[in-house]
């Protein structure tokens, strides 16, 4: 009996590992939105789990990751860091009517055909595409919207209500419904939105978010439902739930949701047999490739309501229904080098140079590693293979070695070492406390903070200076002629005509354009200094609080964090900017040659030509950028929106509309006008 007591023991440590490990994974993808596992590591690592809980049945724990779906509830975890949860929004908790339950799921087409031939003969499948988002459960009553909730825990969840409000495909009133009913679906960043969010945290070196359903889990939970509007959310709703609802089928019930107002997918099919099923997954594995959204997978259901009642449920999964999830594309190569870039506020990211490989069409030879504790995590260097995959068949991510073993005799007596020296100007690294990212602190020093600072400055959203690109700074400061955002305004034409690619022409159109950003209003100018982490919108926050530089300059750290999305760190930064003599000489020149440091009456709205109007923009245009089309829109009165619904006033269409846009507006009869027509609307051309 001793003997078979030992070999059994590793596997019952196995088992405690393996619910320790997936209970952090669960809480660091629904909680904190920073994923430790893909998710077929997650999948296979649960199934080993079910297979030992079934081996050692007298180990059963109710509390097991096995018996519960994964919780999104905003509270403390003892294991989590210290301060992890500050600043995120305290919600109410609120309990489910009926639990929302977890998927079975499969990775396997073999397994999928297996569960369709086991389900009683002659029942319908509906298939579905699985979104790849946040779950929400939307509450209406006499058809009112009156609570929605994440998934929570699967018996309870936050209520975020008053940020589903601002996704205007969710409707916050329907007629002609049952006095009670419950709309369940997916919260989705768009590809669209997830790559400009995403830009806009690397301009201003913030952690990116891995993938669009991190990115809407995140902006879910913000405290600001003006910022949740910005960021462009979108809700695809796919099943019904209530008493005295129509129809006796899922699919019924969809069409009559679609008819009510909701957003329901065009790509759902009844499917009578497993030939149709396994045509309807091909089709999709290549066609969800030009989705506006990410999808992971397809979704079965069985169709007749009265059925899926007979089928039941386990613990934490319908048995009416299964998930059958696309294995992501991944491919081995070598890990030729990690190289190190310095930003503009001196962070160092590694990046990896990568033997090319070919992935869903493109050739990856570089992906970033973001920061010294993910290279550990994954305890890779140079020389070893790596696997590669594109996150969303976009985004080149390394998620692993081949053959992560620790005693391999190659690896004996090495080790990764983070750079201490900065790799630009040899100063030494800092790592801020709490920070994941090393530092170069000379920023009066170092050429591609120095040089960053500028290219931000000029940037389209900030001065907005034509003809100092990127290579014309880099040759200007080697020349010695720029080496801080205020020597931009002392170029002189006969200067910059003399230099390499330039001429009178060119150097007459820079000096124009540097002329004409000394109108670019107070937000705009704030944005432009690269103060760290203050981002265009945090700018304008700010811009409507201060209203001048000198006020701006004697406001305290916790006056700033009065203000909407300015926290500790953000209000640090900006009061030790202006505590730096080097940035005050630079403020000082940049008054003196006629920048607006000071808001005028004629930055906000100029008139109410378009007020209570929600616009589209979409495609390319040739009188103005799409972002200038967007502040005439707000100085207008009008609301700038992502998605096109039966609310959405017009949509202003330039060059290479999108598609889906375009179909859906010709669905919904919305009108569709050119910039020309826009333009005389407001009096502009």
């Amino acid at each position: 009996m001793d003997l078979f007591s030992d070999i059994e023991e590793p596997e019952r440590e196995e088992l405690r590992a393996l619910r320790k490990e997936l209970e952090e994974a669960n809480y660091k993808y629904y909680v904190l939105n920073q994923p430790t596992l893909s998710d077929r590591d997650f999948d296979e690592k649960m199934h080993r789990l079910q297979e030992l809980e079934a081996q050692y049945p007298d180990m059963f724990d109710p509390k097991s990751p096995t018996q519960h779906v994964g919780s999104d509830l905003e509270k403390p975890h003892p294991a989590s860091p210290q301060g992890e949860e500050k600043g995120r929004k305290a919600f109410e908790t609120v309990k489910h009517k009926y639990p929302m339950l977890s998927l079975a799921n499969s990775y396997s087409r073999e397994e999928i055909e297996d569960w369709v031939r086991k389900l009683p003969a002659g029942v319908e499948i509906v298939c579905e595409l699985k979104y790849d988002g946040l779950s929400i459960s939307l509450w209406y009553e006499n058809g009112k919207l009156v609570r929605a909730l994440t998934r929570g825990d699967g018996q309870q969840g936050d209520d975020v209500i008053d940020n589903i409000k601002t996704i205007p495909s969710i409707p916050r009133y329907v007629v002609g419904t049952p006095s009670n009913f419950e709309m369940r679906g997916e919260v989705l960043l768009p590809w669209e939105r997830f790559e400009a969010l995403n830009k806009e945290r690397e301009e201003q070196e913030e952690p990116l978010f891995a993938n669009p359903r991190n990115a809407a889990s995140g902006t879910l939970k913000l405290q600001d439902p003006k910022e949740v509007a910005r960021r462009g959310l979108e809700a695809y709703l796919y099943y019904m739930l209530g008493e005295d609802l129509p129809g006796t089928t899922h699919y019924e019930r969809l069409n009559t949701a679609r008819e009510w107002g909701f957003h329901i997918s065009d790509a759902i099919k009844v499917c009578k047999n497993v030939d149709e099923v396994m045509a309807y997954i091909a089709y999709w594995d290549t066609e969800r490739k030009n989705l506006p959204v990410a999808t992971d997978g397809i979704v079965l259901k069985v169709n007749n309501l009265a059925q899926q009642q007979e089928l039941g449920y386990t613990a934490k999964t319908p048995r009416w229904a299964i998930a059958y999830k696309f294995p992501a594309e991944k491919q081995l190569t070598l890990l030729r080098e990690i190289t190190y870039q310095v930003g503009r506020t001196g962070v160092v990211t590694p990046v990896a140079n990568l033997e090319p490989v070919q992935l869903s069409g493109t050739i990856v030879q570089r992906a970033t590693l973001h920061n010294e504790d993910f290279i550990r995590s994954l305890d890779i260097r140079p020389g070893d293979r790596v696997w590669v995959e594109k996150g969303g068949e976009i985004i080149p991510k390394i998620t692993g070695r081949e053959n992560p073993t620790p005693t391999l005799p190659s690896r004996e007596g090495e080790g990764f070492a983070f750079p201490t020296v900065c790799p630009e100007c040899g100063a030494k690294l800092v790592r801020v406390e709490g920070e994941a990212a090393w530092r170069c602190p000379n920023e009066a020093g170092c050429p591609p903070q120095q040089k960053g600072k500028i290219e931000h400055f000029v940037s389209r959203k900030a001065m907005n200076i034509d003809g100092l690109g990127e290579e014309t700074i880099d040759l200007l400061f080697r020349k010695g002629l720029l080496n801080d955002i205020a020597d931009i305004y002392s170029l002189r034409a006969e200067d910059l005509a003399v230099q390499e690619r330039l001429g009178d022409k060119s150097a007459q159109n820079m000096l124009a354009g540097i002329e004409a950003s000394k109108q670019v209003p107070w937000a705009r100018v704030l944005f432009a200094l690269g103060i760290r982490m203050v981002g265009e919108t945090t700018a304008k926050k700010i811009a409507k609080r201060y209203t001048s530089i000198d006020s701006l300059r004697q406001a305290t750290t916790e006056q700033l964090c009065a203000i909407d999305d300015v926290g500790p760190q953000i209000a640090e930064n900006i009061v030790e900017y202006f505590s730096d003599s080097r940035n005050i000489d630079i403020l000082n020149r940049l008054q003196q040659a006629g920048l607006r440091f000071k808001g005028e009456a004629d930055e906000g709205p100029q008139s109410d030509k378009l007020a209570g109007m929600s616009i589209v923009i979409s495609g390319t245009f040739s009188h103005h950028s799409r972002d200038e089309y967007k502040t005439m829109i707000e100085q207008n009165g009008g609301k700038n929106v992502g998605s096109v619904s039966k609310k959405t006033s017009f949509i202003l269409v330039g060059d290479n509309m999108g598609p889906e846009k375009r179909k859906k507006a010709e669905e919904l009869g919305v009108k569709m006008i050119s910039e020309d027509e826009f333009l005389e609307m407001i009096n502009e051309n």
